[in-house]
Parts: C-alpha cells; structure tokens; sequence
C-alpha cells in the first residue's frame, strides 16, 4: 500500500490547478507547468485540494499512484518557490563563468567545456569556484546539475572537481612507500 499516495497535495494561495482527462495542469506565481498521469490512477481538484486515487489494486495502479502524487506535488513547488541545486568546483585552476546562455568550464582539460544552458534553467556563477542551477522543473534542474558534475566528478584521492554542495566525498589514502 502506498502511504504516499494517500496523503493529498493542497495548493497555497496563488497557485490553480485544473484537470481533463488524465492531464493537470498548475498555474502559480513563477511557471504554468502540465503533468499526464498513466490510466492507472484518478486526478481531482476539490477545495484547493489535489487528490489522486488508484483506479484497482494492481501493484502497477500502487507504483502509480505514489508517483503521481509525488509528481504533483513537485509541480506545486516548482509553481510556487522553484527548485535550485548548488555545485562547488574544487582543484587548482578549475573554474567557472557564465557568457550570455554559456557556461565555460575551465576543468584542466586540454579545452574549455562550454555547456549551453537549456531553455526554463537560470545557471550563475557567482564565484569562480560556485554555480547555482535554479529553475521550476525538478527533473530538468537535477539533470542540468549532474550534466555539469559529470564533466569532473570528484576523485577520491584529492577531492578534485565538481561536487553538489555539502556533498561528502570519500576519501582514499594515497600510496605508502
């Protein structure tokens, strides 16, 4: 039994939500965004209240329905406050800085990496060293941020590269003579 799914998602003030079909859709203060929830489960706005019901007791209308709850509920926050995730580059002459809708990426390869930032995602660089993905799509602002790492991940001896920030890193002894 999901006990997720059974938890119902309410809209703050600001922020609509309306459904045809199998389709939500949320307007707030920041972004209009739609979710298509599979026929395995039932969408309703009642109250400022968005509820979302297993259509049978299949294991797949169980999956679904906490999923589509989960789903849902990112879209409110995403059409409220928005989603942000913040990296930190690490290593000696690694750094970072925007041009227009490019972010460059000196990383110590024999190139500068330049990233283009997809349409909905707002990159900074405040510091050299710091990039802040922000954006209202939780998904797309997570996959932005591990597009980036990916590049350097962090190595376990020196710890350099790109890192979400705060986190750990495990660290690896050097070799012993």
């Amino acid at each position: 039994m999901s006990r997720i799914g059974k938890k119902p998602v309410e809209l703050p003030s600001g922020v609509t939500a309306s459904v045809s079909g199998q389709t939500i859709e949320i307007k707030g203060p920041k972004d209009t965004q739609s979710f298509t929830a599979t026929d395995d489960v039932t969408l309703a706005v009642n109250d400022n209240v968005v509820t979302v019901t297993p259509r049978g007791s299949s294991k797949r209308a169980r999956q679904q329905w906490g999923m589509s709850r989960t789903m849902v509920a990112q879209l409110v926050t995403g059409c409220t406050s928005g989603f942000k995730k913040e990296l930190e580059i690490q290593g000696v002459g690694y750094r970072a800085q925007m041009q227009g809708n490019t972010l460059k990426l000196s990383l110590g390869l024999s190139h500068e990496v330049n990233f283009e930032v997809p349409a909905g995602i707002t990159v900074t660089a405040p510091k050299p060293t710091e990039v802040i993905i922000e954006g209202t799509d939780a998904q797309l602002v997570g996959q932005v941020a591990a597009n980036i790492r990916e590049w350097r991940k962090p190595e376990p001896y020196k710890g350099k590269g790109i890192r979400y920030k705060g986190e750990f890193i495990f660290r690896k002894e050097g070799k012993k003579k």
